[in-house]
C-alpha cells in the first residue's frame, strides 16, 4: 500500500476506533436509562440524558470526520467520493490486512448500532407507557376534584366533591 493511502487509511481506521468507543458508551448510557426508567429516577434519568446528548454532540463531530477521512481515501483508491461506503472502501483495497480491518469494525459498529436502536425504542415505549398512565390518573384527579354541574331533582345544586364530605361516598 502506497503511504498516502496508509496514512489515509490510518486516519480512517483511527476515527471508526473512536466512534465505536462513543457507540460503545452510548449503548452503556441506554441500558442503563432503561433501569433508571424502571425506577422512575427522574434526577438520575436527567443526568443520563445529559450524558447521552454530549455523546450524541461527539459521535456528529467523529461522523462527520469520518465522512471526511472515507472521502479522502475513496479518492485515493478509486472508490465512490460523494457517497463512501465502509465495504465498498475495503472491497476496493481486497486483500490487504486494511480490508479486513474495515470490514471488522463495519461490523462492529453496525451491530453496536442496532442494539442501541432496539434498546432505545423499548425505552421510548417504557417512557409513552408512564406518560400515558400519569395523564389518565390525572384525568381522573381532575374529574373527582371539579365540582359537578348537574343539578337535584329539586332544582338545587348539587355540591361537587370538593364540599368537605363528598369527596368520599358515604356508601361506600
Amino acid at each position: 500500500m502506497d503511504t498516502t493511502v496508509e496514512r489515509a487509511f490510518q486516519k480512517l481506521e483511527a476515527n471508526l476506533e473512536e466512534l465505536t468507543k462513543i457507540y460503545r458508551s452510548l449503548l452503556d448510557i441506554v441500558r442503563k436509562e432503561k433501569e433508571l426508567l424502571l425506577k422512575a429516577d427522574r434526577i438520575s434519568l436527567e443526568e443520563s440524558n445529559k450524558l447521552k446528548e454530549d455523546l450524541l454532540f461527539k459521535l456528529r463531530a467523529q461522523d462527520s470526520l469520518r465522512s471526511r477521512y472515507a472521502m479522502d481515501l475513496a479518492g485515493l483508491i478509486g472508490a465512490d467520493i460523494e457517497n463512501p461506503r465502509l465495504l465498498e472502501l475495503a472491497q476496493k483495497m481486497a486483500g490487504s490486512p486494511a480490508a479486513d480491518r474495515l470490514r471488522t469494525q463495519h461490523s462492529a459498529l453496525d451491530m453496536l448500532i442496532k442494539r442501541i436502536t432496539v434498546i432505545n425504542k423499548e425505552n421510548e415505549e417504557y417512557a409513552n407507557s408512564a406518560l400515558s398512565t400519569l395523564n389518565g390518573a390525572m384525568n381522573e384527579i381532575k374529574e373527582t376534584l371539579s365540582g359537578k354541574k348537574t343539578y337535584e331533582k329539586k332544582g338545587g345544586y348539587k355540591s361537587g366533591p370538593q364540599v368537605s364530605g363528598n369527596f368520599v361516598s358515604k356508601e361506600a
